[in-house]
């Protein structure tokens, strides 16, 4: 019988360098939306030397950036820290570094979540929302629109976005119809579970924006502009929802661009 081809390695830093039962929680959601799909998840530490962790990740096909409980450190985007900004994770920080100036050198396919979406962006020279409620809270006092139009206290924005962690589906999201965010997702407008204050503001170098929340406009979603590197970032948590077809396209179409990666490096190896 025909040996079965290996399936493709996919990078996953540890989400949070100093909250283990984070990392228990998070972690197995999203190496079991990669197995689902057909691909490995090779776990890469934090606590590891930068040479290391290069040696980790050159045996890997892709690189998926999960979400974290930390924030990108304002300084890194040229801002002063907000007081609602949670504190940062240097370590997480430099694993991402290092996968992500792989990812680009050698054109490995890029899936970033939610705190991945902020750290791909950032590296690559864009800036966040420190706190989505604070936009509110400065078109409320601008505008001294009446309550009745606002968000409640418990809900400061006209969405919650880190209602994820009690309800299945926080908000809706509209994707542009010609992205592959839409090719992928089979829909232009689909539900999604987020957990998160921050969110990309100036979108950074070779990306683009491709979906919005629906009801308030914060950006959702991130493409690479380069058609033959895939780099797919979202700020919402299609781990959580491997139950709906657009959850289970983003993991399929991620861990497929990683076996064509996969095997364009074998056959270029072995000089076909």
């Amino acid at each position: 019988m025909p040996e079965m081809p290996a399936r493709p390695r996919i990078a996953i830093p540890i989400p949070k360098s100093d909250n283990p039962d984070y990392t228990g929680r998070a972690l197995p959601q999203y190496e079991a939306a990669v197995e689902q799909a057909g691909g490995e998840p090779v776990r890469i530490p934090l606590d590891e030397t930068p040479a290391q962790v290069m040696k980790l990740i050159a045996g890997c096909d892709a690189v998926l950036l999960p979400g974290s409980g930390a924030d990108v450190a304002p300084a890194k985007y040229g801002a002063a820290k907000n007081p609602e900004t949670a504190a940062a994770d240097p370590k997480r920080d430099t694993v991402d570094e290092l996968l992500l100036h792989d990812a680009y050198a050698a054109r490995k396919p890029v899936l970033a979540i939610c705190y991945g979406l902020q750290s791909l962006n950032v590296y690559r020279n864009g800036t966040l929302v420190q706190h989505i409620p604070d936009l509110f809270s400065a078109s409320r006092s601008a505008s001294k629109a009446s309550s009745a139009s606002l968000a409640s206290s418990e809900n400061p924005g006209p969405v919650n976005h880190s209602a994820g962690r009690k309800v299945e589906y926080a908000h809706r999201v509209t994707i542009d119809p010609k992205s592959k965010l839409a090719e992928i997702a089979g829909a232009a407008d689909i539900q999604a579970n987020s957990s998160h204050h921050q969110s990309a503001d100036l979108v950074g170098n070779g990306l683009r924006v491709v979906a919005r929340c629906k009801e308030d406009g914060i950006i959702e979603a991130l493409e690479g502009t380069s058609p033959e590197h895939f780099v797919l970032a979202v700020q919402w948590h299609p781990e959580r929802t491997t139950g709906d077809e657009p959850s289970r396209g983003i993991f399929k179409s991620f861990v497929e661009a990683a076996r064509a990666k996969r095997t364009s490096q074998v056959c270029h190896s072995e000089g076909l």
